[in-house]
């Protein structure tokens, strides 16, 4: 069956987010792929949503800055007690194959422009690790030929245990034979956006735990090629997922584990202005969990469209602006994933772009 279509109103927000697009001289859009006339949330350089509670995250501001280009190097760095910016300049092909890098607290890693990559490897968190950024990475190919569902492995690309305050933003993950990234074991104060998840079967778990500890902001995220856990949520305290696209889904004639998002165990669910094209299942509910869905656009969606509960208000937490879920389509596609004015700047900073120099990108 088809999922419901945009309401009433729905034409005067496509209508001005294509003068928007016109103005900026991004040339004639679809409607579905109209983009809004400013600069993307994801543009700016310091953490949003619940990654910015309670201290915030702010990674290894203030710590020596230094490029790697070796799995030595980065090793070395990443897990150093100190802080530290680390730009990665190019591909790091890690051995033995899927072996883990560990990453202390009070680091940034992030990729300069888009040539840094973790090859067959994985970024992992220890429990009490915590104030970490992973940005403008490319973390891909830890995938076993022939092992679809991964049952002897644990090759993640980033993996968190019990961690907090962690910003995981403009990354791109691409065949890995476990979880692309999971949040795992009471991990707090987690930020993911503007990421692509591609090509995998178990793409984004959280959870793992008896608890109901987790807070996350989810957004901004394409996901892209995938199969379950879009993301899968399990046992999390407020799990809010505005603004992500979810396309071209791999094996969707699973009946029950090809979905998009899953609000599991007791975990409060909120999902706004998000866009789902050809997806099965495109969010989901146990009956112990709460999931509140508004906002968002189905495009020929089939299965399990489950909402109930009162879940949580996010703005009693923070402050945000969702896009028009017409925008998203154009608006992730063009901005998620590594961005190549990332990660250039000795501090692996830069201001946010005006809406006219980001059109010229």
């Amino acid at each position: 069956m088809s999922g419901p279509r945009p309401g009433p109103g729905s034409g005067r927000v496509l209508v001005t987010v294509a003068a928007l697009v016109a103005a900026l001289g991004l040339g004639a859009l679809a409607p579905a792929e109209a983009a809004p006339g400013r600069a993307p949330a994801g543009s700016a350089d310091t953490a949003h949503g619940f990654a910015s509670l309670e201290g915030g995250t702010t990674g290894g501001a203030g710590g020596e800055v230094v490029t790697v280009t070796t799995q030595a190097d980065l090793e070395r760095y990443a897990a150093a007690e100190e802080p530290y910016v680390i730009r990665v300049a190019g591909t790091i092909k890690a051995e033995p194959f899927g072996a883990n890098i560990a990453v202390a607290s009070d680091k940034t890693l992030i990729g300069v422009g888009t040539a840094g990559e973790l090859v067959q490897g994985e970024l992992h968190l220890a429990p009490g690790t915590h104030n970490v950024i992973i940005r403008n990475l490319t973390i891909r190919d830890s995938y076993v030929e022939g092992d679809w569902d991964c049952k002897d492995t644990d090759f993640d690309g980033i993996q968190l245990d019990t961690a907090h305050h962690v910003w995981i933003d403009h990354n791109r993950f691409s065949r890995i034979c476990d979880g692309q990234l999971d949040v795992r074991k009471d991990s707090e104060y987690v930020t993911v956006s503007y990421n692509r998840f591609e090509d995998n079967n178990k793409t984004f778990g959280i959870g793992w735990t008896p608890n109901v500890r987790t807070q996350i902001t989810i957004d901004h995220n394409w996901f892209r090629g995938t199969k379950q856990r879009n993301p899968s949520a399990d046992n999390c305290a407020y799990a809010h997922l505005y603004n992500n696209y979810l396309t071209a889904q791999a094996d969707p004639g699973d009946p029950v584990w090809t979905y998009g998002n899953w609000s599991r165990g007791l975990t409060k669910m909120v999902i706004e202005n998000s866009y789902y094209d050809g997806v099965q299942h495109p969010y989901q509910a146990d009956a112990t969990a709460e999931l509140v869905q508004r906002g968002s656009i189905l495009k020929d969606t089939t299965g399990r469209h489950e909402a109930w509960g009162a879940a949580f208000e996010p703005r009693d937490f923070y402050d945000y602006r969702p896009d028009p879920a017409a925008a998203v389509p154009a608006l992730v596609s063009r901005f998620s994933g590594p961005q190549k004015k990332l990660g250039h700047h000795s501090t692996a900073t830069q201001p946010s772009l005006d809406p006219e120099e980001e059109s010229r990108s």
